[in-house]
C-alpha cells in the first residue's frame, strides 16, 4: 500500500492552479526577514524555513488555501514585503508562508480616509492616493518596499508619527477585513476599537485581507540636515521643532555622534564629530525651522525641495528609522540596536543621561513623536556596539533601571518585545475568534504556545 502524500504534496495537488513558489533557494530567502538585525534572532532563526511558499493573488485562492490548510493541520506563516526585524514571518514550525504582496489592489480613497488590499506596498498606495490631496500618516522609512499589511502586522509608526503618534493610536486604523482560518472559512470587517486586536500580533491571531486607513493631506515636503557641534544642541533642537505648533513637519530624527560617521552616502554633508539632525517639513515652515536652527548654534549642510526629491528619488527618509541600523551595518557588522521610549516631559533629561551613561557603546539615535496621549516625546532605535548576549541584557536593565521603557527586539515571542509583557483579553479573544485552530503563526505567543500538528 503506499503511504498517504505529504500534506505540502495534498496542497499542490488539490491547489495546482495557485502560484507556488518551488525553487528551494526561494522558498529559504521568503522565509527570513531582517531578523539578522540581531546578532540573537540571527542564531535562534537562521535554520527556520517554510515547507512551501504561495502567493495568492484572489480573496477565493486565499480562501480555498486556508480551507485546506486548515483541513490537513497545516501551519501559515503570513508574509507582506519581510522588512521586519523581529522574525515576524519566520516560520518556527515549517508548513506554508501565504506571500500577500501579490493580494494588492487598490480599492477607494475619500473624505479622509483609503483602503486597499493588504499586500500592497505603501509607496504604491500613496500614489493612488496623492491625486486625491492625501497620503498615508505614517511610515516606515521601507516605505518603498513595505505592504500595508505588514505594516499593520508589524510595525509601530514611522516618518509622520511626530503629527499622529503611532498606528495604534485611535483614528489611524479605521477597519479592516478578515478571514478566519478553518475549514470553512468566514470573512468578517472590524471597525474602531476592534480593527487594532490584529495590530502587530505578526498575523498570529487573524488574516487581514483589506485595511481601512485614516489619511493625511498632503505637502510639500522639503528636506534638511542640520547639523550641531554639541550632542545637548542637537538634541533641544529636535525638540524645539517637534514641539512648535505652528511648524508644519513630517519627520525629526537625531543622529548622535558617532553615527553620522556610518551614513556613508551622506559624507559630503556631515561633517568630521556633528550631531546630525534629519528633518522634513512643509514648504511653508521651512523659514522657521530654519529661525530655530540658528537659534540652537547649528548649520544646515543639506537641502532639497519636494519637486528636488522626487526627481532624484532619493531621500532622507531611508536614512531614519530602522534604516539608519541598515546604514551602519553595512559599514560595521558587529553593530545591533535597540528599541526604547521615554517619557513625555523628561524625555529630553532622560537621553541626555542614558548618552552619559552608555555613550560610546550605545549610540543615539533618536525619533521625535506623539505618543499614544499626544505629547511630545521620543522614541530610540539606538545602534549598540555589540560584545556579548549577556552586556545586552545588562544595556537594558541599565536602560530600565532608569525608568526608560524598552521594547526588546532581540526576541521573537510577541509577549517578550512589550514592555508589558502580556497581552489584552480583546488580543486573545480575537486569536480564539479568528483561529481556532491555532495554526497562524504558530510559536510567536506565549499566551497559546502550542506544537504544529504531528503530520506537519
Amino acid at each position: 500500500m503506499n503511504a498517504p502524500a505529504h500534506p505540502i504534496e495534498q496542497l499542490h495537488a488539490a491547489l495546482p492552479d495557485l502560484d507556488w513558489v518551488t525553487d528551494e533557494g526561494r522558498i529559504a530567502r521568503l522565509s527570513q526577514d531582517f531578523s539578522w538585525f540581531s546578532p540573537v534572532l540571527k542564531r535562534q532563526l537562521a535554520d527556520k524555513r517554510a515547507d512551501a511558499v504561495v502567493r495568492p493573488r484572489s480573496e477565493d485562492e486565499i480562501r480555498r488555501l486556508i480551507s485546506l490548510c486548515a483541513k490537513l493541520r497545516v501551519p501559515v506563516t503570513l508574509r507582506g514585503s519581510g522588512t521586519g526585524n523581529y522574525g515576524q514571518v519566520v516560520p518556527l514550525h515549517g508548513g506554508v508562508v501565504l506571500d500577500m504582496s501579490g493580494y494588492n489592489s487598490f480599492l477607494w480613497a475619500r473624505n479622509g480616509a483609503g483602503r486597499a488590499q493588504a499586500g500592497m506596498r505603501l509607496s504604491e498606495f500613496e500614489k493612488a492616493t496623492r491625486p486625491f490631496g492625501m497620503e498615508l500618516r505614517c511610515v516606515p522609512s521601507t516605505f518603498r518596499s513595505a505592504t500595508l499589511g505588514g505594516l499593520y502586522g508589524g510595525g509601530f509608526g514611522g516618518v509622520g508619527s511626530i503629527n499622529y503618534g503611532p498606528l495604534a493610536a485611535p483614528g489611524n486604523v479605521l477597519g479592516l477585513k478578515a478571514m478566519t482560518f478553518e475549514e470553512e472559512p468566514q470573512i468578517i470587517e472590524l471597525r474602531g476599537p476592534e480593527a487594532l486586536a490584529m495590530h502587530h500580533m505578526w498575523g498570529s491571531n487573524g488574516l487581514v485581507l483589506e485595511l481601512e486607513m485614516g489619511l493625511a493631506p498632503v505637502h510639500d515636503w522639503s528636506e534638511h540636515i542640520a547639523t550641531f557641534t554639541t550632542f545637548d544642541e542637537a538634541l533641544e533642537f529636535g525638540d524645539a521643532v517637534a514641539r512648535a505648533p505652528g511648524i508644519v513637519k513630517k519627520e525629526i530624527c537625531l543622529l548622535a555622534q558617532p553615527i553620522p560617521d556610518y551614513m556613508k552616502q551622506l559624507a559630503d554633508y556631515l561633517p568630521a564629530g556633528c550631531h546630525a539632525v534629519i528633518v522634513l517639513v512643509a514648504s511653508s515652515s521651512e523659514a522657521a525651522m530654519l529661525e530655530l536652527v540658528a537659534q540652537y548654534g547649528g548649520t544646515v549642510t543639506y537641502r532639497k525641495t519636494a519637486e528636488e526629491v522626487a526627481a532624484s528619488n532619493r531621500t532622507l527618509v531611508e536614512f531614519t528609522w530602522n534604516h539608519t541600523t541598515l546604514n551602519a551595518l553595512k559599514v560595521d557588522k558587529s553593530i545591533t540596536y535597540l528599541q526604547s521610549a521615554f517619557i513625555p516631559g523628561q524625555h529630553v533629561e532622560q537621553v541626555k543621561r542614558m548618552e552619559k551613561l552608555l555613550g560610546g557603546e550605545v549610540l543615539m539615535h533618536c525619533e521625535y513623536i506623539r505618543g499614544m496621549d499626544g505629547l511630545v516625546t521620543c522614541t530610540a532605535l539606538q545602534l549598540v556596539r555589540f560584545s556579548t548576549e549577556e552586556r545586552l541584557q545588562e544595556i537594558m536593565k541599565i536602560y530600565r533601571d532608569n525608568d526608560v521603557r524598552i521594547n526588546d527586539p532581540h526576541v521573537f515571542i510577541v509577549e517578550d518585545g512589550k514592555a508589558g509583557g502580556s497581552l489584552s483579553q480583546a488580543v486573545l479573544d480575537t486569536k480564539h475568534r479568528f483561529d481556532p485552530l491555532g495554526l497562524l503563526n504558530p510559536g510567536k505567543v506565549r499566551a497559546w504556545l502550542k506544537q504544529p500538528a504531528e503530520n506537519v
